[in-house]
C-alpha cells in the first residue's frame, strides 16, 4: 500500500518549500500518525530558518526526526500532535504527541509517541515540548516557597516558565519584557508584568529567556545578593558581553545554564518520557492557551515562516493546522 504525505523543508536559509513524501510501510513496533497540529517554536526555528546554527552545534541541535543537515536542505521541527492510524492496538485511534517536524503523516517507532491525556485538547498539546523545557528549567532552578522571581524574556519558553511558577505558593512572579503587549499574556497566566526599567529587584531567582545581551545584563541587576540567574537562552553563533566586574563578585551572584537536551541532574531518576508526560499533564490548564498567538494552514507554511522569522507576525507559539482528509 502506497502512503503519501507532504513535508515542510528549509531548502536553504530563508527559503522553505513543501515536498511530497512517500512513507514506508510500518514495521512491527512502529505506528503511522496523521498530523492534526504542529507548532512553530519561534526562537529556535527562527535561528534555523536564518541559518544561524553554528557548525560546532550542528550535532547538538539536531531534532529527533530531523532529515538533512544545517544550514539546509533540512526538515526541522519538534512540536507535533496527531492521531495514530495504524500501529499497536493500545495506540490506534489515540491522540499522541511526537517530536516530529511539520509533515502531514509520518511513520515512527511507537515508543516515540506520548499519549495526550483525555483532558488536554489536541490544539493545546502542541505546547508540550516547550512546557517540557520549562519543567526542566524549574527542576534546575529549584524555586522555593515565598521566593521573589523574575522571568526576563516573554517569549514562548519564558511565558511557559512564568505559567508554571504562577502555581508555586507564596511566590512573587514578574514577567519582564520590552513588548508592552506581553502584559496581556502575563495577566492571562496569572503573573505580574513590567518593562525592564520598571522590574522589581531583590530577586532570589531570575530565569532569563530573552536571548539578548541586554536581557541577561538586566537579569543580573535584578538579583538580590547570593541570587541566581538560570540562563535558558541559546545564542547560536553570537558572542555575548556581560558586566562581570562591578558588583558581580561582591554580591556573590550565580549564572547557571539550563538545557532541555539533558534531564536536570536534580531529577536524575526521571526519564525523558517521565518529563514529557508531566508536561502534557500540566497542559490541562486552559490558561496555557494564551501561549498560542496565531494559526496558519499547513500549505501556508512557506509564506508564514518568513513572516514569523522577521517579526512581521509577532508570535509566541504559532500553530499549524492540517487538512482533515474526511472533510
Amino acid at each position: 500500500m502506497s502512503r503519501s504525505a507532504r513535508a515542510f523543508w528549509l531548502r536553504s536559509p530563508g527559503h522553505g518549500e513543501i515536498r511530497d513524501v512517500t512513507l514506508p510501510d510500518p514495521a512491527p513496533g512502529e505506528a503511522v500518525v496523521r498530523t492534526l497540529f504542529s507548532g512553530v517554536s519561534r526562537g529556535t526555528e527562527t535561528l534555523v530558518f536564518h541559518g544561524g546554527v553554528p557548525v560546532s552545534q550542528h550535532a547538538a541541535m539536531r531534532a529527533p526526526f530531523q532529515e538533512g543537515d544545517f544550514p539546509g536542505p533540512v526538515k526541522y521541527g519538534y512540536l507535533n500532535v496527531g492521531v495514530v492510524e495504524e500501529g499497536p492496538p493500545e495506540l490506534t485511534g489515540r491522540t499522541v504527541f511526537c517530536l516530529y517536524p511539520h509533515q502531514t503523516r509520518y511513520v515512527v517507532p511507537a515508543d516515540a509517541l506520548t499519549v495526550v491525556p483525555e483532558n488536554v485538547p489536541a490544539h493545546r498539546a502542541v505546547l508540550a515540548g516547550t512546557v517540557e523545557t520549562a519543567v526542566n528549567a524549574l527542576w534546575d532552578a529549584a524555586p522555593l516557597v515565598g521566593d521573589r522571581i523574575a522571568v526576563v524574556g516573554g517569549g514562548m519558553v519564558g511565558c511557559s516558565v512564568a505559567a508554571l511558577l504562577a502555581r508555586f505558593p507564596g511566590v512573587r512572579v514578574q514577567l519582564v519584557d520590552t513588548d508592552p503587549g506581553r502584559a496581556r499574556t502575563a495577566e492571562a497566566l496569572g503573573v505580574g508584568f513590567a518593562a525592564p526599567a520598571d522590574a522589581l529587584g531583590g530577586c532570589d531567582l531570575v530565569v532569563h529567556a530573552s536571548a539578548t545581551e541586554q536581557g541577561l545584563t538586566r537579569a543580573l541587576e535584578l538579583l538580590a545578593p547570593e541570587g541566581t540567574v538560570v540562563e535558558l537562552s541559546w545564542y547560536g553563533d553570537r558572542t555575548v558581553r556581560l558586566p562581570l566586574g562591578e558588583a558581580f563578585h561582591s554580591r556573590r551572584l550565580t549564572i547557571r545554564s539550563s538545557q532541555v537536551g539533558t534531564v536536570s541532574p536534580a531529577r536524575a531518576s526521571r526519564s525523558y518520557g517521565d518529563r514529557l508526560a508531566l508536561a502534557l499533564d500540566l497542559l490541562a490548564d486552559p490558561a496555557l492557551d494564551a501561549l498560542v498567538t496565531g494559526e496558519s494552514a499547513f500549505e501556508e507554511l512557506p509564506e508564514a515562516l518568513p513572516r514569523l522569522a522577521s517579526g512581521e507576525v509577532p508570535a509566541l507559539c504559532h500553530r499549524i493546522r492540517y487538512p482533515d482528509p474526511s472533510a
